[in-house]
């Protein structure tokens, strides 16, 4: 046997995809030397999983193979202890039981847990005929009053009642994970632990008014400084996030002192917390090299926050209410990496291969877990981080949900370029979400933009779970597609974080960026100019061609999207504002200001309630069109 093939076979063998089409559809293959250190970073991660994996998965009435399955009767164990027969339907086959839940396959004295999913994910009747819309909302960048100068749930719940004036009925958020400590810079989807909330997007003023107005009005200097963060532009993260530390961490004394009976109920909520929460404030606060007690009660005002607003929008008649968004990964060197040391990637990060996002590919820093950990360990990891995402939540964005089938995987500190697609067992992983979004009622969307494998897309909508239709990325050589064409099992959105808004895409505010931060020639340059005048144009006639021509072209296009006919349609807030500024360019650090931009506190407001007037009004007219 050849040194090549002998390659290929522990390759494959490890899950490995040595040959992978682009985004442009050219076969690629992976050299020889990248694979091998990348076999030799999965050695030293957890093991496959043995012949007896410790979970199976399948759904409602299908049919499940039982690995070394007896002859005789089986019956199947529910969740309360019941039982009922189990119907063999050949060797070693069984149905599934007609109920989603976890149950144990029973045969004599074996018992084989197994996740039984429903067929598709949940998503709430159509209680009206408009379907349903909302806005996206990059949560550090909303003013609210007294956030500090960083955005939390106050800021958020200030959207609920003028959205809810318009008929929407979701709010999808940024990742609101707990961070590592922020000492310079500050991203969303680099988070430490993602089954914790981040305790500086919890909102002292709404949720404890008077203890937190009370610590401030006694420190002039305090004060001063997070109203000095609040009127900032930019965020400075590393300055903001002390000062607005200090004020979190000065409410437990005020509390203790002059509220007692209030402060004893927190203290009983933060005991109902258990090991679980004092474990992460152990572990977060040797991160931080702060008290264990002040990240236990951070965590407390996070939770408690985000949970009031989730209830308030319900109760305001949002039938989704807040998305949350999982992020694909996590810090090699936070808390979910160490409570999770057996599962983890060894010496590898994520990242992603060229493609319409970043024509240099990207190197993320951040970590999963190993695919044979998973299954080794019943995919406890995964069941325990989905459960804490969708927890009081309406629905949940995933990040990269292509990575439930393959994710980009490159030596820890290697170019974007030095990486291999990693399998991951997909129907397990699907068979989970789709069977946690059900017990959880929270609606699934999947990120599915990038380099996509062939089938993931229809495979994702038959569960349920719904892709990402995004405006910029919906056009052929011809022009944009009719929003006839736009999936119905999708999210349809006029932009992303990652992409510019329309007003800034119609300025060519992008390609600015590209010539500032020497990515492009004078000739590339001058190249993309004439294209991006030639796609204005394009939009434009398919605005005219669709009976949505006002003259204003950013008004259009979000009329275009509001028209599609997607189950579901996000109007990010830096298109209902007119903003110019992508909160985030892939492939940068510092060179953009990424993850740091606020919204501006004196935006017109008469204009911003005329797109949300005209996004609904087009929602309404597509539902009947």
């Amino acid at each position: 046997m050849s040194s090549e093939h002998a390659l290929l076979l522990r390759a494959a063998e490890a899950g490995l995809q040595v040959r992978w089409t682009d985004v442009a559809g050219v076969e690629r293959e992976v050299a020889p030397d990248v694979v091998e250190a990348v076999l030799r970073s999965l050695a030293d991660s957890a093991g496959a999983a043995g012949a007896a994996p410790p979970l199976l998965t399948c759904v409602v009435g299908h049919t499940l193979s039982v690995p070394g399955a007896g002859s005789g009767g089986a019956h199947w164990v529910a969740e309360d202890g019941t039982a009922q027969p189990a119907r063999q339907t050949g060797a070693g086959q069984w149905q599934a039981p007609p109920t989603p839940g976890y149950w144990h396959w029973a045969q004599g004295p074996r018992l084989q847990a197994v996740a039984v999913a429903p067929q598709r994910s949940w998503f709430p009747g159509p209680g009206t005929a408009c379907r349903h819309w909302g806005v996206a909302a990059q949560v550090y960048s909303v003013p609210g009053t007294g956030d500090g100068g960083i955005g939390d749930s106050g800021g958020i719940a200030d959207w609920i009642p003028r959205l809810r004036a318009h008929g929407a009925t979701a709010i999808a958020l940024s990742p609101i994970h707990a961070s590592m400590p922020i000492r310079s810079g500050f991203s969303p989807y680099s988070p430490s632990d993602r089954r914790w909330l981040e305790p500086l997007h919890g909102a002292p003023l709404q949720q404890l008014p008077e203890a937190a107005a009370a610590v401030r009005a006694a420190d002039a200097d305090l004060d001063a400084r997070l109203a000095a963060h609040e009127a900032d532009e930019q965020i400075e993260w590393a300055e903001a996030a002390a000062a607005k530390w200090q004020w979190i961490g000065r409410l437990p004394a005020w509390l203790q002192t002059h509220r007692p009976g209030q402060w004893r109920q927190i203290e009983s909520e933060l005991m109902a917390g258990g090991a679980p929460l004092a474990s992460w404030a152990a572990q977060t606060a040797a991160l931080s090299r702060s008290p264990a007690s002040l990240q236990a009660f951070g965590q407390w005002l996070a939770q408690a926050s985000w949970r009031q607003l989730q209830h308030d929008a319900r109760q305001d008649g949002m039938a989704i209410g807040l998305i949350a968004d999982l992020a694909v990964g996590f810090d090699p060197a936070g808390v979910e990496a160490q409570d999770n040391a057996g599962a983890v990637l060894q010496g590898l990060e994520l990242g992603a291969p060229p493609d319409a996002f970043n024509p240099h590919g990207q190197a993320w820093g951040i970590t999963s877990y190993a695919p044979g950990a998973l299954r080794a360990q019943g995919y406890a990891p995964f069941i325990t981080l989905l459960r804490a995402v969708m927890a009081q939540r309406g629905g949940v964005r995933i990040d990269h949900i292509l990575g439930l089938l393959r994710l980009w995987v490159l030596p820890r500190g290697a170019g974007a370029g030095q990486g291999i697609y990693l399998r991951y067992p997909f129907d397990d992983l699907l068979n989970l979400l789709v069977l946690e979004s059900w017990r959880n009622r929270c609606v699934v969307i999947g990120e599915d933009l990038g380099v996509v494998p062939p089938g993931i897309r229809d495979a994702l909508a038959a569960r349920g779970v719904l892709g990402m239709e995004v405006l910029a990325f919906n056009r052929d050589e011809q022009g944009f597609l009719p929003t006839a064409q736009w999936r119905k099992s999708a999210v349809a959105m006029s932009s992303t974080h990652d992409l510019p808004p329309v007003a800034g895409w119609l300025q060519g505010r992008d390609l600015q960026w590209r010539r500032r931060l020497g990515w492009n020639d004078e000739a590339a340059d001058q190249r993309q100019t004439v294209q991006r005048q030639a796609e204005v144009q394009q939009l434009a006639a398919r605005a005219q061609a669709e009976g949505v021509d006002s003259g204003d072209l950013q008004r259009d296009a979000l009329a275009l999207t509001a028209r599609a006919p997607s189950v579901l349609a996000l109007l990010p807030l830096e298109d209902a504002t007119a903003s110019i500024e992508q909160p985030n360019l892939p492939g940068t650090v510092e060179a953009h200001p990424n993850w740091c931009r606020r919204m501006a506190s004196h935006a017109d407001d008469a204009a911003i309630e005329g797109r949300l007037a005209a996004f609904a009004a087009q929602r309404r007219q597509g539902a009947t069109a």
